[in-house]
């Protein structure tokens, strides 16, 4: 069977068994099997497969058209700069999580050793993303599965970056000063959990649910965080689009800056916050 063919094949499968990208992953999950590039799936898609590698590819597509995550099944992917194994210790990283690191950089870029704590990190992704961008920045992270942080650890030792990394709840036993904390803390209103996606549930509940609207942990969160924030730090949050402006008024209402930034497809997720004084 010809590699166009087989890759046909594998996304109407995939599509199938209800996998909601099916032609990206299958053509994901064909460069793995084959051990191909991007460049050489187009260049030789005439090309017959052997036995092999279609029983390689065939068992892929087995494990994903029962919804196991595409990140899991590669093992490792590339985001925000750096190499990140993935497998069911921590959340998968995603691509809006990539867009707070973007966001966030150009304020660190401006400081010459930037003091950076990332809360909750599960794989790592946050703080190593920002240490790879900004070597001269101090990072440390925490979290409060043991087995994340040694993901964490992991994925430190694959891009050979030196983060600081501590087993916490929130900032329970944290001192500071940081000059910015961020965090993508656990978001989805407990509700959440009879509807999830088969991929979602993959994921550890303790790294997606915080009560009844989402937001418990942020609360938790944001009020732990001013003793730990340097003069003139910034707080920056990774929410669910329908509880972001919620929080973003709570801290206003009580003595923060707080201003809303949106995802890549314009809504509202992301909280930056900065203290101004006390509530009037």
């Amino acid at each position: 069977m010809r590699l166009r063919d087989l890759l046909r094949q594998g996304a109407e499968r995939l599509g199938s068994a209800g996998v909601p990208s099916p032609e990206v992953d299958a053509r994901e999950l064909l460069l793995s099997a084959l051990h191909l590039t991007p460049t050489a799936l187009l260049t030789r898609a005439h090309e017959p497969v052997g036995a092999d590698g279609q029983a390689r590819y065939a068992a892929l597509l087995d494990r994903r058209a029962a919804r196991e995550p595409l990140q899991h099944i590669l093992g490792e992917v590339e985001w925000g700069g750096v190499r990140l194994r993935c497998d069911p210790r921590a959340l998968v990283p995603r691509p809006e999580t990539e867009w707070l690191l973007h966001l966030l950089l150009p304020g660190l870029q401006s400081r010459a050793q930037p003091r950076v704590l990332d809360v909750g990190t599960g794989t790592g992704a946050l703080a190593l993303g920002v240490k790879a961008t900004c070597p001269g920045a101090a990072v440390t992270a925490t979290d409060l599965s043991l087995d994340a942080l040694a993901l964490a650890r992991e994925n430190a030792a694959l891009n050979d970056l030196d983060v600081t990394w501590v087993q916490a709840d929130l900032l329970a036993g944290v001192t500071g000063p940081f000059d910015l904390i961020v965090s993508n803390p656990p978001y989805l209103p407990d509700g959440d959990r009879a509807h999830a996606d088969p991929e979602v549930q993959r994921d550890p509940d303790l790294a997606l649910y915080s009560g009844p609207d989402g937001l418990t942990l942020a609360r938790r969160l944001a009020a732990q965080a001013p003793p730990v924030l340097a003069g003139g730090g910034t707080l920056w949050l990774e929410l669910d689009p329908r509880n972001a402006a919620t929080l973003a008024a709570e801290l206003r209402a009580s003595g923060w800056d707080a201003q809303l930034h949106v995802d890549l497809t314009g809504r509202e997720r992301f909280v930056q916050a900065r203290r101004t004084g006390q509530p009037g």
